[in-house]
């Protein structure tokens, strides 16, 4: 799809509500919705799901992941009925931890960062797409998430490494809305969240601008 075709998707998507945005990019083919069981992650998995129930939920689950948000994953996905798809790196976590220096990485550790990212998370990722083949990827990225990003987002991108469409229901959308939207909905919801693929919102994992094949 070209970038001319995108921008006109954008300006006819104009002014539509995440949910609307979401009813639209369901119809376009075979979806799934990429989840972290971040904070708030709850509001995307609940949009996705009351437009298709059967939804593939896609989770890389890295194995270093706080226990609060592992409980998390299993309130969500008890609540929503989730059809989620988990897939795990070829290394476990506590293998990449004794190899190395027996800690998960802090975000001023860039070279520990980036291993971790590139076999713990970003290889099962791209073995997932693969796997699962979408046409259409739902994600619950926000603008405000990251100022790096911000300017190259739009509500519906084409992505080119996967050959599919990639679409950002909420990414105008701030804590007050996801909060609401979690009250009103009565959502579960975890704050105790870290990325050791990432480290601090300034740091990207890779997830949303690189592929990796390898587990060296």
């Amino acid at each position: 799809m070209n970038p001319q075709e995108i921008e006109r998707i954008n300006q006819q998507l104009q002014g539509a509500s995440p949910q609307e945005v979401l009813s639209w990019a369901v119809r376009q083919g075979k979806a799934v919705v990429t989840t972290n069981f971040r904070p708030y992650e709850a509001v995307i998995l609940h949009m996705a799901t009351a437009e298709q129930p059967a939804i593939p939920v896609l989770w890389i689950d890295h194995g270093a992941n706080f226990p609060e948000t592992y409980r998390f994953a299993e309130a969500a996905r008890e609540r929503l009925q989730l059809n989620l798809k988990p897939y795990l790196p070829l290394m476990t976590s506590a293998h990449w931890l004794a190899l190395n220096g027996g800690q998960l990485p802090m975000p001023d550790e860039v070279e520990r960062v980036e291993s971790f990212s590139r076999i713990m998370k970003l290889e099962p990722f791209e073995r997932g797409m693969r796997e699962l083949a979408p046409q259409v990827w739902i994600t619950a990225l926000r603008r405000g998430q990251n100022p790096q990003r911000a300017a190259s987002l739009s509500a519906v991108m084409w992505d080119s490494k996967f050959s599919c469409l990639k679409v950002n229901p909420i990414l105008e959308w701030e804590e007050p809305q996801l909060k609401a939207y979690l009250s009103q909905h009565d959502l579960p919801n975890e704050m105790t969240y870290y990325d050791p693929a990432k480290g601090d919102e300034k740091h990207e994992c890779g997830l949303h601008a690189k592929l990796v094949t390898d587990t060296k």
